[in-house]
């Protein structure tokens, strides 16, 4: 039995002399126990807030009788605000003050996260994050948790890059990687790269980052101390993504309608490899597409009509290129 059925058959024994009526009715099949068991709890609530009005089942019965479950939920919320407002408001602050959350690093670097969020608190978030969460692009074929884990991420990305947060030591909020050229080159023996607030990063992740970001150098030596730190370089400097973001408007992966404010500029070729920084070697893609070209390894392809292409892992470029315009170029 879980926490929420063992509830309410203890609200439903507490409240026996309150509701008489609606253990009536749910003895003749008018209402399933769970409607029994939401008025019993609205009768506990009125009691625990002080109020002086006595508990009155009839009208909650009538519309339990009309009611789903899930709509008669809802209505109880409604009764309860039009018969002690002020005990209701009392609820709703102490559920305010109640917002919890824990970040906990595991093995391998993975965040587990726990939390609570009262009912003004979680509609904020789920407005925010479902409309990330929905399927994106060709085959996404994405179960649903994975979806709002993403879009988890992709809304710290945007909060990141969008500028509102609060400086730190004269900067913005943002990741910071450190690697060494070995790294970035992927050579081999190259160490990973260190990832401010997590575990170390592969190379192909650093790849992905370094599309799009800040670069300074730094000389460092024997005893890895920094003997010389050269100027911060933007990447993609601001008239280029402007332009980017006009020319593109968002990703541009195949079906794909993220925006451009949710977008990070990739390389076509990468400027690590000799790729130039200006709009013929750039494509605006979200993180989830960025991704999958960097560590899932597909490919986006310009075409010479300014399309682009998408190639899986695995997969023949020149034979794809050869099919012509289908449901995989965009």
């Amino acid at each position: 039995m879980t926490s929420g059925a063992a509830g309410d058959r203890l609200a439903v024994g507490e409240q026996v002399a309150s509701v008489p009526q609606s253990i009536e009715a749910m003895a003749g099949g008018d209402i399933g126990f769970s409607h029994l068991a939401l008025i019993a709890r609205e009768a506990i609530a009125l009691q625990e807030s002080g109020s002086k009005r006595p508990f009155d089942e009839t009208p909650l019965l009538y519309k339990a009788m009309d009611f789903t479950v899930g709509r008669f939920r809802n209505y109880c919320h409604h009764y309860r605000h039009s018969v002690d407002p002020e005990g209701y408001a009392k609820q709703e602050a102490e559920t305010s003050q109640a917002r919890a959350l824990s970040l906990t690093t595991g093995e391998g670097g993975v965040l587990w996260i726990r939390g609570v969020l009262d009912a003004e608190g979680g509609a904020t978030l789920r407005t925010a994050l479902e409309p990330l969460a929905k399927r994106n692009g060709k085959g996404d074929d994405r179960r649903l948790d994975r979806r709002l884990a993403d879009g988890l991420v992709e809304m710290a990305h945007h909060a990141l890059d969008g500028g509102a947060l609060a400086q730190r030591v004269g900067q913005r909020p943002h990741l910071q990687v450190t690697t060494t050229l070995e790294t970035l080159l992927q050579r081999c023996g190259a160490p990973a790269a260190d990832l401010e607030l997590s575990v170390p990063i592969s190379a192909r992740a650093v790849e992905r980052l370094a599309c799009d970001c800040n670069v300074t150098r730094m000389l460092l030596n024997a005893d890895s101390q920094v003997i010389d730190v050269g100027r911060t370089t933007r990447k993609i400097r601001g008239s280029t993504r402007r332009a980017l973001n006009v020319r593109d408007k968002g990703c541009r992966w195949p079906g794909c309608d993220r925006a451009a404010s949710y977008t990070s500029g990739h390389h076509l070729k990468h400027w690590i490899a000799g790729g130039s920084t200006d709009l013929s070697n750039l494509v605006l893609l979200c993180h989830r597409h960025h991704w999958m070209v960097h560590e899932g390894r597909w490919q986006i392809v310009r075409t010479e009509g300014g399309q682009y292409v998408t190639v899986p892992p695995h997969m023949d470029l020149f034979r794809q290129l050869a099919r012509g315009p289908d449901s995989g170029v965009a």
